[in-house]
């Protein structure tokens, strides 16, 4: 297994994310006895950074996780998990629960972060993160009057949170105006999406970069895109297979992440102990890709974005007479043509009507001015389009 220092620990390369535990029906309750040896061959294995989160798989993964890991001893493990803000809203001051935990109660952040420690049987977290920053939830983790960031940096001080970060879908822009908030070295470390496809699709490369430049360590999520990296056309896996006939498709993926310096954990959401196996055959020891091997990811990126062009100059949004940030709805239009995810979603329900592309009265100023010739109203219909059959 490979280690890297992280935060002054010795921390596996290879994390165990436990939102894909094994489950007894699809979208069923966990497989207790399944996931428990899940859990401890891939300790067994060397894998010693393991990740949770109050409310993945319906809430049961803290406390499996917590049960299971109660069993080694707590020197041995690092263990991280979030506070639910994405999913919270707080008005009038009162704290309340959204989207598809709408009607819970809840009293305080304290409560959920005391019901936590419980849950997963320790007096301290490693690792805790906010989860998910980003349009969505910015105005809730910013509130001053609720005050997330100075309750946690308290639980920090207290030793009840050894290193304190957060986790985010958000596109580079978003990630800078959150940041520059707080003082540097606030928190210590982000967990972002990243994988070869969002590295171009979201601009993953633009808010790692950002990271690295501001000295921030990156944990990374769905390295194989929640496993759609993990089987490509018969073309694309046979030009894989040339170079690397004894490596799964899958490992490709995790390569590309491992072979960012910056990049210090990479989980895996494994449900098969074959997964599990593949991982840790990875993750055995460092193997960089060649020039070779690069080339091909690349040939196989090619085939699956279709981008329109945007360079985001924003030269189109001098002239919209609807103000329409377009530069940026062109960015979530190539999003929305090759599949979407969390991070679109995440972006539209922070927009209002004025903001979306249903907004563009096709007045055409703006592709009068575009250096690049973009028929931007016509990318706008086609959006707007995708978006009424969402």
């Amino acid at each position: 297994m490979i280690y890297n220092e992280f935060c002054g620990k010795r921390v596996s390369r290879l994390g165990m994310g436990n939102m894909r535990l094994p489950t007894t029906a699809e979208r069923g309750p966990i497989d207790r006895e399944a996931a428990r040896k899940m859990i401890l061959d891939a300790y067994a294995a060397g894998v010693n950074y393991f990740d949770t989160a109050f409310r993945y798989h319906n809430g049961e993964s803290e406390p499996l996780v917590g049960e299971v890991l109660s069993e080694l001893p707590r020197d041995s493990f690092y263990l991280a998990t979030k506070l639910p803000g994405h999913m919270m809203n707080y008005k009038d001051g009162k704290l309340g629960f959204q989207g598809y935990l709408a009607g819970e109660t809840i009293g305080s952040i304290s409560e959920i972060f005391e019901s936590q420690l419980q849950r997963c049987r320790v007096d301290y977290f490693d690792f805790y993160l906010m989860h998910n920053v980003c349009d969505s939830s910015f105005g809730f983790y910013t509130n001053g009057e609720l005050g997330v960031v100075p309750y946690l940096l308290e639980q920090k001080r207290l030793g009840r949170i050894r290193h304190l970060g957060f986790s985010t879908h958000a596109r580079k822009d978003t990630l800078e105006k959150f940041l520059d908030l707080f003082p540097a070295g606030t928190f210590e470390f982000v967990q972002m999406q990243l994988n070869y496809l969002d590295w171009r699709l979201q601009d993953a490369k633009g808010a790692y970069e950002l990271l690295t430049s501001r000295g921030i360590p990156v944990i990374v999520m769905e390295p194989c895109r929640g496993g759609s990296l993990a089987k490509l056309d018969e073309e694309d896996e046979a030009a894989m297979k040339a170079l690397r006939p004894d490596d799964s498709i899958a490992s490709w993926a995790f390569r590309f992440v491992a072979s960012l310096e910056n990049v210090k954990v990479c989980l895996s959401g494994m449900t098969k102990p074959e997964q599990l196996a593949d991982n840790v055959k990875t993750f055995s020891a460092p193997s960089p890709l060649s020039p070779e091997e690069a080339a091909v990811l690349d040939a196989v990126i090619a085939k699956k974005l279709t981008l329109v062009p945007c360079t985001g100059c924003s030269y189109c949004t001098e002239g919209c007479p609807q103000s329409l940030n377009i530069p940026k709805l062109i960015s979530m239009y190539n999003e929305a043509s090759n599949g979407g995810g969390a991070a679109l979603s995440f972006m539209l329900q922070a927009m209002g009507p004025d903001e979306l592309p249903s907004a563009c009265i096709g007045c055409g100023s703006c592709m009068s001015i575009c250096p690049q010739g973009i028929a931007i109203p016509d990318i706008m219909t086609k959006f707007a389009d995708i978006l009424s059959k969402r």
